[in-house]
């Protein structure tokens, strides 16, 4: 018998991800900003993307690289600062200079029974606000916050 050369990872789904971006511009209308709100599947590929209107330009690709950076370590974006303080000083001065990689807050890792299925990245409000944002994404799907 061969062995099978593939394996079976979860992900997030177009429909899940539509609902946590929808639900982070909710709460963001709510709290009065204008944000961008992305979700990436675990290996970083764009799921789903919602814009408001006057969200600022660029967060457009700070949200998803915020999701891509979440997704592509497990770990929330704004843990990095603390995260790098155990490591070398090379990787603390390498690792942000990666291209996409975003260490300040906004961006957290989706994670489902215990596995990493993707990320959610919310730009254009405070670190706080994208954060209070994403959690809102993340509960809508049942995935807690």
């Amino acid at each position: 018998m061969t062995k099978p050369c593939f394996v079976n990872q979860p992900i997030v789904d177009w429909e899940a991800a539509n609902t946590a971006v929808k639900a982070a511009i909710e709460h963001a209308v709510g709290m009065g900003i204008r944000v961008n709100a992305a979700v990436v599947d675990r290996g970083g590929l764009l799921v789903a993307f919602l814009r408001m209107p006057g969200a600022p330009l660029h967060s457009m690709d700070i949200a998803t690289d915020k999701a891509y950076t979440a997704a592509g370590f497990g770990l929330p974006t704004g843990m990095w600062h603390e995260a790098l303080k155990a490591h070398s000083i090379a990787v603390q001065q390498g690792v942000p200079l990666r291209p996409r990689f975003t260490a300040f807050g906004g961006g957290l890792p989706m994670m489902a029974d215990g596995q990493l299925i993707g990320g959610i990245g919310v730009s254009g409000g405070t670190e706080d606000e994208d954060i209070e944002c994403a959690k809102a994404g993340l509960t809508a799907i049942g995935l807690g916050g």
